[in-house]
């Protein structure tokens, strides 16, 4: 029963500048080696939300998975974070779950933000993904995602769920809230990681992130407004024993998601 060690990295993103962004979380990783588990980035950490994606995209042969798996290896650690990559012709809005040893597991965003035309220029995802580390089930998610709880319930399938988001300051509350809501209801630790700062387009973001338990306790103090970096402890028996003592989910109601 191994707990597992979480690292936020909030942060202000160089807009529509790949090599920038990787130079800077280069800088913010660095010394994190033997400290960390898992580091979970914002949402396209290498661009900012941009809608740009004909011209910000790369593949999964570019130089953010190659930087990805760099850090990976060198931190032996897994890494989340989002990018876009075209692959055979569309755009995605691709989560990226890179462990130490180069292997690659990825989400794509089902729920695109279509306020901001995120659904004009890239293809929603279809597959529900989970992913195995350290002994933990962890699902993964991407900003908008949040506001839809039927494809993020918990099966019995998972312990930890990731949020890696660009959610604009003016809507705040609903992400700090939700994001309890989505712990509560599901039984799980839930990570939200967002970027600080004004964006190309002059939006604002106030970062909030954090690590929720499943009994919906902020576990994690970074402050808003602010780029941190924090490392937060998942415990693995707190969630067992809750699940065993309070078993919420053998009264869930029996759904199908096509």
């Amino acid at each position: 029963m191994q707990d597992l060690r979480i690292t936020l990295v909030q942060s202000m993103l160089h807009w529509e500048d790949a090599a920038a962004c990787r130079a800077m979380f280069t800088e913010k990783l660095a010394g994190l080696a033997g400290t960390t588990d898992l580091v979970v980035l914002p949402e396209m950490f290498n661009t900012g939300f941009t809608m740009r994606s004909a011209q910000h995209a790369e593949t999964m042969q570019g130089p953010t998975v190659a930087w990805m798996r760099e850090q990976a290896a060198s931190l032996n650690a897994a890494i989340y974070g989002s990018a876009i990559i075209e692959e055979r012709g569309a755009y995605k809005n691709r989560g990226l779950f890179v462990k130490p040893d180069g292997t690659i597991a990825h989400y794509d965003k089902r729920h695109l933000f279509r306020m901001a035309q995120e659904h004009q220029y890239f293809q929603p995802g279809e597959q529900r993904v989970v992913v195995e580390w350290c002994g933990w089930r962890i699902l993964l998610q991407v900003c908008y995602d949040l506001r839809f709880p039927v494809f993020s319930r918990n099966r019995g399938d998972y312990d930890l769920c990731l949020y890696v988001a660009n959610w604009p300051e003016a809507r705040r509350h609903a992400w700090s809230s939700l994001l309890v809501a989505r712990a509560i209801e599901n039984q799980c630790y839930v990570a939200g990681v967002n970027r600080v700062g004004m964006d190309g387009k002059g939006i604002h973001y106030s970062g909030d992130s954090v690590l929720i338990s499943p009994l919906g306790d902020a576990l994690s103090d970074l402050a808003p407004h602010q780029e941190g970096v924090a490392c937060v402890i998942a415990e693995r028996k707190a969630l067992e024993d809750y699940r065993e003592r309070f078993p919420v989910g053998l009264d869930a109601d029996a759904f199908s998601l096509d």
